[in-house]
């Protein structure tokens, strides 16, 4: 029986662990070794218990309907931790909205901005990228551009890929800043170009800053909203930063996390987000309070990744092209011989070891896939379990043509 639907959803690429699970059907595993699974990037450390108090502690409140912009007591949270971790003042009431964590709020903003009927709307995104950008252009009924990251330059995006015309017609932007996968962090200088084409064009810029409090520097990595509050853009005019407590509290079961930025902006969000129907659950936002309250847990998170990345890292080193990267909890190895497929599929059957190729992550653009040649390490699991993939992985490599 035919009914009736979207065309637009024809569009839509297979998401790329689907695409993994494609490409490894027919393999068996070495029953030899315990299976052990670097492909997804699921935080795999407990979650606070000041988390799990807070949820118990609130059962009571499911008793009423929560709102779309959440609590004022919510709001001021995230409020508070903007301007202890950016030195930022940002209005709770206008600037700020909880979101049921990035990945659908990054999803719903193009659905918001994106105004299909005018010819060649477009939504430009780096490339490797995290798949919700380009499914929600897709399904907002705009094109999609595509600037690839630059392994020259620690895969920072080359944005001078897009031309003038193509930005002429660009309604959103997207970025990620630690990036995913190559966890590269995008300079002042970087930004005040993007902003300088965002006051040109008139697009808006979608900052994904999702892994931002797992970082390796000294220095944290620079947001959105800092970098346009340093550059006197203090109204954030045509961006919104979009932040989760997924990474930074190990919490991607709880769906929580915050946008911020350009009032307008956001009250356009929210009257989407309130026919959406997008309000956060009021123990969510109890247990979202408790977690923008105190620093201790991902200061904790932070050291243990830090204490992983250091041992882990240079041992891969010794057989493959990686280093350690700016910020996130991934790492962005390139694979001798330079199939990124053939290697994961070796791997899990020789070891048992699941990786994400580089190449699924990614679209051939300007005559390359960017992300081909390399796979993903999602060094989430415990410290023993990472320890034990990177001497299975240095084995594989050893043997590998």
């Amino acid at each position: 029986m035919s009914f009736p639907a979207n065309p637009r959803l024809e569009r839509l690429h297979p998401y790329p662990f689907e695409r993994l699970r494609q490409l490894t059907a027919g393999i068996t595993p070495n029953p030899a070794f315990t299976p052990i699974s670097l492909g997804i990037g699921e935080p795999r450390h407990a979650a606070p218990d000041l988390i799990a108090d807070a949820i118990q502690a609130s059962m009571k409140s499911l008793a009423a309907y929560p709102a779309t912009a959440g609590t004022p007591a919510l709001r001021e949270a995230i409020a508070a931790w903007i301007s202890r971790r950016y030195a930022l003042a940002v209005d709770p009431a206008t600037q700020i909205l909880p979101v049921n964590g990035s990945r659908e709020a990054l999803f719903a903003i193009a659905q918001t901005v994106i105004d299909a009927s005018r010819p060649g709307a477009t939504v430009v995104c780096p490339n490797p990228f995290y798949q919700i950008y380009e499914g929600a252009a897709l399904l907002a009924g705009a094109e999609v551009a595509y600037a690839n990251a630059d392994p020259a330059r620690n895969f920072a995006v080359d944005w001078s890929q897009i031309d003038d015309a193509t930005w002429a017609r660009t309604q959103l932007l997207y970025v990620c800043s630690p990036g995913n996968p190559s966890g590269a962090v995008m300079p002042l200088d970087e930004w005040q170009r993007l902003f300088e084409l965002s006051d040109r064009h008139g697009f808006v810029i979608a900052s994904d800053e999702c892994y931002s409090e797992i970082y390796f520097r000294d220095e944290a990595p620079l947001g959105g909203l800092e970098a346009a509050a340093r550059l006197g853009r203090t109204d954030f005019r045509r961006l919104i930063a979009f932040t989760s407590l997924s990474k930074r509290s190990n919490v991607p079961g709880l769906r929580s996390g915050f946008v911020a930025g350009d009032a307008a902006l956001l009250k356009k969000f929210l009257l989407y987000r309130t026919y959406h129907g997008s309000a956060m659950s009021p123990i969510v936002q109890a247990a979202s309070i408790a977690a923008w309250g105190d620093e201790a847990h991902v200061v904790d998170n932070r050291a243990r990744y830090r204490a992983k990345f250091a041992e882990v890292t240079p041992l891969l080193a010794e057989v493959l092209d990686v280093a350690l990267p700016d910020a996130g909890f991934y790492l962005w190895a390139a694979v001798p011989g330079g199939n990124d497929v053939a290697f994961a599929q070796g791997l899990l059957a020789q070891y048992n070891l699941a990786v994400l190729p580089g190449s699924l992550l990614a679209r051939e653009a300007h005559g390359i896939n960017p992300g081909a040649g390399r796979i993903r390490l999602a060094l989430v699991a415990e410290e023993a379990e990472c320890l034990e993939a990177a001497h299975r992985i240095v084995s594989f490599t050893k043997s590998f043509a």
